[in-house]
Order: C-alpha cells, then structure tokens, then sequence
C-alpha cells in the first residue's frame, strides 16, 4: 500500500495480540496499540458546536503548498437579520469553509440558511462573511433576505473556517 495517499480511512484493527510473557514486547505492543487509537480518534470530525468560541472541527486540509491546516468551527445565534461580528478578521485566515450553513424558525416551521452570494435570492434567507470598515477587531455575518422570505424569529449560523499555514 502507498504511504503516499492522503485520504486513507482511519482504521482501528479488531485484534491484536499481546505476548503476555514477554514484559518488554508487551509494553511495546500495548505502546503501538495506544498510538493507533489516538491516531484513528484524531482522525476523526469533533462533533462540538460552541457558541461563545471556535473549536477545531479535526478536519484536515491541504490547501496551501499542500500543508496541513485545520478547520474551525463557531456557532452564531440570531433573531434578526442585523449583521453579526464573527470575533475574528478575514485576513487573520486562510478562508471560509464549504461546511457553512444555517437554520432559522419563523416560529412555526423550520428553513435553510445558504451561504451564498451578495444577491438576494427570492423566498430565501442567504448570508456571506465580508468585511466590516468600521470594526478593526472583526468582520460580520451579513443576510440577504429576498423577496417572500419567511419571518425570522431565531435561527443559528455554523460558520467554519481553514486556519492559515
């Protein structure tokens, strides 16, 4: 098998054996054992959604001079469409993530926020990340309500992003 590939699955096997008489291979075995359940857990996507800080999502990217960078993820409430600083400058990462989306309630039924686009899309909710001139602390959510779109009344933004290398 190539060592060289990237997307390789994280795998735990099932058995191992463990040579019970020999306290030196012992402690061998049971040190590899250790390294690849801490390997394979951390391989995996951390599924913790803060609201008050990021937390590494434990993606992998490679998207610059294919170096490894993280992914971070936050949680934003809102109950309007009034823009929402994202605690931290576009400039200070490496960019947002596809993972980006959103839910929102008008108090009787449930939509999708999109991450799109600067255009209002009629009968949507829709935002973007952009920069805030007036803030030099942090940039902001900011919503795109198209014509006929539900009522908002509270909703949640997850917002991911790549760190820089």
């Amino acid at each position: 098998m190539s060592t060289n590939i990237q997307n390789q699955t994280p795998y735990l096997r099932t058995s191992r054996n463990f040579p019970l008489n020999d306290p030196t291979q012992l402690s061998t075995e049971i040190n590899k054992a250790y390294v690849d359940i801490a390997n394979n857990v951390n391989a995996r996507t951390i599924g913790i959604f803060p609201t008050n800080k990021p937390i590494v999502t434990g993606e992998s990217w490679y998207v610059t001079n294919n170096q490894r960078q993280q992914s971070l993820r936050q949680i934003y409430a809102f109950t309007t469409n009034a823009d929402i600083d994202i605690g931290f400058k576009l400039s200070t990462i490496e960019s947002i993530s596809k993972n980006s989306y959103g839910s929102f309630t008008n108090g009787t039924s449930w939509f999708g926020v999109i991450y799109a686009s600067d255009v209002a899309i009629p009968g949507q909710l829709s935002f973007f990340v952009t920069v805030n001139a007036g803030n030099p602390n942090s940039d902001v959510i900011r919503f795109m309500t198209g014509a006929g779109a539900p009522t908002i009344t509270s909703g949640i933004i997850d917002l991911e992003w790549l760190s820089s290398v």
